[in-house]
C-alpha cells in the first residue's frame, strides 16, 4: 500500500525541518563558544605583550597600564546596556554587528603607530566585546531548550570561557616572542571573519527576530556606562596604588552616576535590569555566587600564580603560560564531560556547594604548597582547583538563565557577565589590598579560598526546583 502525497509531503517537511533545527543548533553552539573565546582571550593576551608594546610605540606608565585598562573598562562598563540590546533588536543581529567591530578593533590596533590610536582599538574591542560576550549566551539560551541540551551546551561555552584565561597567556607569549605583539592583534582578522560568516548564516537561517518591547531610554544607558566604568577603573587603581586621590574621584563618580542610572531606570519602561529578576530568589543567589566565585577564576588565580612563578620560580613567560594547562585543562575536561550528567543526577545545587569547596581546598593548597615542587606545589593543586571550577560555573550560569522569559535573556546574561567582571575587579583590588596591609604573599590566596566558601555557603539557600 503506497504513501498518500500530501503525508509523505509531511513527512519530508518534517524530516527536514528536524535536520535543519540540528545544523542550527550546532552552528549556534560553534558560534557562540569562538565568539565568547575570542573575548575572553583579549582580556588577558595583552599582559605578556606589553614589555613590547610599551618599547615600540614608546609609551609611558601610564599610556601602557591604559592598553591594558581601556579594553576591561569599556568591556565592563557597557555589559548591561549592551546585554539589552540582544533583547531589543535580536542576539543574532547584536552578534553581527558587535563581531565586525571587535575584528575591525583589532586590525587597528595591529597596525597602530601611536599610543593613543593603541588605547582607543582596545577600546573600541571592549565595547564590541561588551555586546559579543551576553549575546552569546542570549543566542543559546533562546536555542537550546531548558534542561539537559541548554546545560550540555552553557557546559561548553563556560568551558571555553574558562578556558581562553589560560590560552590568552600562552598565545601571547608565543605570539610576542616568535612574531610580533601586533600579532596579538592581527590574529583576530581570520578569526573573526569565519565568526562573522556563521552569524550571517544564522542570521539567513532564522526567522526575523521582532523587538519585543522598547529600546532602553539612552540617558539611563550613558548612567550605567559611567557608572561601571568609573567603578571598574577606581576598583583597578585601588589594586594598584591603593587608597589615594584618583582612586576616591573615579569611586565618587562611580556612586554619584549609579545613583543617577538607579533613579532613571526605575522610571524606564525597558529597565537595564528588570526588577522582577531581582526578585526571583535563586536568580539574586547565583548573581552574588557568581560574583564571589569571580574573585578566583576571572582574574585573581591567573594573576598572582603568575607572579608567584616569575618572580618567587623564576619561570619565563611561556613556561608561565604553560603552567597552567594542569588547571585549564582540569576545568575543560570536569565541564565537558561529567557536568551536563551529573546536573540532570543531582542538579546545580549540590554541584555549586561541591565545586566551591573543593576549589576552595585547591587554592588553600597552592597557598601553603613548597616552594619549587612542581607536582606537590604546582600541578595538583592546580588540579583541584580546575576540577573545583568545572563542577561550579557551568550550574551558576544554569540557574541564572532558567525560567528567564525570552524577551529578557539578554538582561539575564548581562547579570551572569557583569557579575564576572565585577566580581574579577573587585576581588583582584581586595586581595592585593591584603597583601599589601598583612605583608603576606599568601593573603590573595586565602581571600579567594574564603570567597570560595562563602559560595558554597549559599549554596545552601537555593530553592528547589533548579534543575535542569
Amino acid at each position: 500500500m503506497g504513501t498518500p502525497p500530501d503525508q509523505l509531503d509531511t513527512f519530508v517537511s518534517v524530516i527536514r525541518t528536524y535536520q535543519g533545527g540540528v545544523v542550527s543548533e550546532r552552528l549556534t553552539l560553534w558560534v557562540a563558544s569562538v565568539a565568547q573565546l575570542v573575548v575572553v582571550l583579549d582580556v588577558s593576551v595583552m599582559n605578556v605583550a606589553l614589555p613590547a608594546i610599551r618599547r615600540d610605540l614608546g609609551l609611558g606608565p601610564i599610556g601602557t597600564s591604559w592598553v591594558a585598562m581601556g579594553y576591561s573598562i569599556a568591556f565592563a562598563g557597557a555589559l548591561l546596556a549592551a546585554a539589552r540590546l540582544a533583547d531589543s533588536f535580536g542576539a543574532t543581529r547584536v552578534l553581527l554587528v558587535s563581531v565586525l567591530g571587535f575584528t575591525i578593533s583589532s586590525v587597528i590596533g595591529g597596525l597602530a603607530t601611536s599610543g593613543w590610536l593603541l588605547v582607543a582599538a582596545r577600546v573600541g574591542q571592549g565595547l564590541s566585546a561588551a555586546a559579543i560576550s551576553p549575546a552569546t549566551f542570549t543566542l543559546l539560551t533562546v536555542t537550546f531548550a531548558e534542561g539537559l541540551e541548554r546545560s550540555r551546551a552553557i557546559a561548553i561555552w563556560t568551558a571555553v570561557g574558562v578556558a581562553g584565561g589560560g590560552i590568552g597567556n600562552i598565545l601571547s607569549g608565543v605570539l610576542t616572542e616568535l612574531v610580533s605583539w601586533r600579532a596579538v592583534l592581527l590574529i583576530n582578522l581570520p578569526i573573526g571573519l569565519v565568526v562573522t560568516a556563521g552569524v550571517y548564516r544564522l542570521v539567513r537561517g532564522r526567522p526575523t527576530e521582532h523587538p519585543t518591547h522598547g529600546r532602553p531610554d539612552w540617558r539611563t544607558v550613558l548612567a550605567s556606562l559611567v557608572a561601571m566604568g568609573a567603578l571598574v577603573q577606581g576598583l583597578s587603581l585601588l589594586s594598584e596604588d591603593g587608597p589615594s586621590a584618583s582612586t576616591g574621584g573615579a569611586l565618587f563618580i562611580a556612586m554619584a552616576a549609579g545613583a543617577v542610572w538607579r533613579r532613571l531606570d526605575h522610571r524606564s519602561h525597558v529597565p537595564l535590569i528588570p526588577q522582577r529578576l531581582w526578585r526571583r530568589t535563586n536568580i539574586a543567589l547565583a548573581t552574588l555566587a557568581t560574583l564571589l566565585t569571580a574573585f578566583c577564576f576571572q582574574v585573581g588565580i591567573w594573576y598572582f600564580l603568575t607572579f608567584r612563578l616569575q618572580d618567587g620560580w623564576g619561570y619565563s613567560p611561556i613556561r608561565t603560560g604553560l603552567a597552567f594547562l594542569p588547571l585549564t585543562g582540569a576545568v575543560l575536561a570536569v565541564n565537558l564531560l561529567l557536568v551536563p550528567r551529573l546536573l540532570g543526577c543531582f542538579g546545580p545545587r549540590l554541584l555549586i556547594g561541591t565545586g566551591a569547596l573543593l576549589a576552595a581546598a585547591g587554592v588553600l593548597w597552592l597557598a601553603y604548597a613548597p616552594e619549587g615542587g612542581v607536582w606537590v606545589g604546582l600541578v595538583l593543586p592546580s588540579l583541584v582547583v580546575g576540577a573545583g571550577g568545572g563542577l561550579l560555573n557551568t550550574p551558576l550560569a544554569t540557574v541564572i538563565s532558567s525560567g528567564v522569559p525570552s524577551d529578557e535573556a539578554g538582561a539575564a546574561s548581562g547579570l551572569l557577565n557583569t557579575a564576572k567582571q565585577f566580581g574579577g575587579a573587585l576581588g583582584l583590588a581586595t586581595a592585593n589590598i591584603a597583601r599589601v596591609l598583612s605583608g603576606d604573599p599568601d593573603a590573595p590566596f586565602l581571600l579567594m579560598a574564603g570567597a570560595l566558601v562563602l559560595v558554597s555557603g549559599s549554596s545552601v539557600l537555593l530553592r528547589r526546583p533548579i534543575g535542569p
